[in-house]
């Protein structure tokens, strides 16, 4: 009988691929589970992730791409999840698992590479760097400085990639601060907490949070919930830091800067993009990155209007600078510049390659039993409330996207007021180590010797005041949740 019923099954995902494991997921997950955690398969895929997961921390050390190891993991894990199932009577199971893992990536790769493309659109066309020449000739002091770009990206890393939004305040705070180290370290350290603040009262803000939207466990205005908590989190420590920050005001030259034909619509069709994907998921019902993928129409639409309308070989060359912002990266060729397939293309591949592997090879973890079993421990012998705090206090550590996923693959049963809870530990968790999110490791990078591990380790006291300042708040304004 039940190889009649995985027969059937068969027959139905080749007639009807798309319908077949969209509606029977579920019910093949029913006819064959087999609990492997004391199977040779599981220790020997827990040993693997783990090993992929290690590998990938040491990138720079080993100049090992962190995409590599994650691939090969998910790999192996789920290969020997079929041979396992195929020894026990059929795999149909473990590959509408795995189909049904494969799907939530996609949503969220789709979903990425939109935002992006729009990001790298706005870039090639100098908006980011006419706000940075903007801002450094506006002639403020240190600390209007430090309290200006922290309230910019606290606000922009609502809507825009964290580590997007990072970098460009982090280009500011270069520029200016050249003369002073102390200032570069203090207001570095403050974008970070201010980036993941900001990106953890959105859906939009990040990673953690989308895939909270995308899994449904909380709607797009319920996010808005943590606005406050998050400014506790993000005004706090910024406070104290004020004090250390030095009075003086730096020495700038002023430059001008001309933004080209169509960029201020650019802007506008990314806003437009983002009500699409808010009002496909609230109104229609539909998956959030629908709306993306129409929005991304409509710039290729607009891409093929300025292309038609405009030649470059009609022009001279201070013409042909000022329509690409006047950045020497932009590609300066009428066939190239408006090919928004290279603006994909521009994407970060690496993260996004890491993300499918930690995806894949957690979800073949879940459906092995090692995730159930760690959801017993956590949200069984501990409190929702404090193992979601021990998850954000972990971030710091481990990527923030990676443990919600974990989280939202264990199933815990635990009402909306504990969701917003780990979206907001998880957000801001990661601002406690310099290493503990993307804008922290990119700005790393970015004010070499200026803003450093040890640095951003003398005010950890500060952050974690910041971290459980935010979760008594959230406690406070939204006990209704609870």
């Amino acid at each position: 009988m039940l190889s009649f019923v995985v027969g059937l099954l068969g027959l139905t995902s080749l007639i009807f691929p798309g319908l077949s494991f969209a509606e029977s997921a579920t019910e093949a997950s029913q006819l064959l589970h087999i609990d492997l955690t004391r199977h040779w398969v599981g220790y020997f895929s827990l040993a693997i992730m783990v090993a992929a997961y290690v590998a990938a921390m040491f990138e720079e050390a080993t100049e090992l791409r962190k995409s590599t190891p994650m691939l090969l993991a998910a790999a192996m894990i789920w290969s020997v999840i079929f041979l396992a199932y195929q020894q026990q009577g059929g795999s149909m199971p473990a590959v509408a698992a795995f189909k049904s893992n494969l799907l939530a990536y996609i949503e969220l790769l789709l979903f990425i590479m939109v935002s992006m493309t729009y990001l790298n659109t706005m870039e090639d066309m100098g908006i980011f760097y006419a706000l940075k020449v903007w801002l450094v000739g506006k002639n403020l002091s240190y600390r209007q400085l430090f309290w200006i770009t922290g309230w910019l990206v606290f606000l922009a890393s609502s809507v825009v990639n964290g580590l997007t939004a990072g970098l460009l305040m982090g280009a500011v705070v270069v520029s200016v601060g050249k003369n002073s180290p102390r200032f570069v370290s203090l207001a570095c350290l403050n974008i970070v907490v201010a980036t993941n603040a900001g990106g953890s009262f959105s859906p939009l803000g990040g990673i953690s949070t989308l895939f909270v939207w995308q899994h449904g466990m909380l709607g797009f205005t319920q996010f808005f919930k943590l606005f406050l908590p998050c400014l506790v989190n993000f005004l706090l420590p910024a406070a104290v830091m004020h004090f250390a920050l030095p009075k003086d005001q730096p020495l700038v030259e002023n430059e001008e800067i001309r933004l080209p034909r169509g960029a201020k619509r650019i802007i506008s069709l990314f806003g437009i993009t983002i009500a699409l994907a808010v009002g496909f998921d609230m109104v229609l019902h539909l998956p959030a990155v629908a709306g993306m993928m129409a929005g991304l129409t409509l710039l290729q639409f607009f891409y093929y209007f300025l292309q038609k309308s405009y030649k470059f070989s009609n022009r001279n060359e201070e013409e042909v600078a000022q329509f690409t912002g006047g950045s020497e990266s932009n590609i300066l060729t009428e066939e190239t510049y408006f090919d928004i397939f290279l603006k994909i293309g521009r994407l970060e591949w690496d993260t996004l390659l890491f993300f499918y592997g930690a995806m894949m090879g957690i979800g073949g973890l879940g459906y092995i039993g090692y995730l159930d079993a760690v959801s017993q421990v956590l949200y069984g012998q501990f409190s929702p409330t404090l193992a979601n705090i021990m998850i954000g206090l972990s971030s710091a550590f481990v990527d923030n996207g990676t443990l919600m996923f974990a989280v939202l693959t264990m199933h815990p049963d635990i009402p909306q007021g504990q969701w917003l809870l780990l979206t907001l530990t998880l957000g801001v968790g990661g601002s406690l180590l310099a290493i503990g999110s993307a804008p922290g490791i990119g700005l790393l990078g970015q004010a070499k010797g200026l803003y450093t591990f040890s640095s951003h380790m003398k005010w950890c006291p500060v952050i974690l005041l910041g971290y459980f300042a935010s979760i008594g708040v959230h406690f406070l304004v939204n006990s209704g949740s609870f």
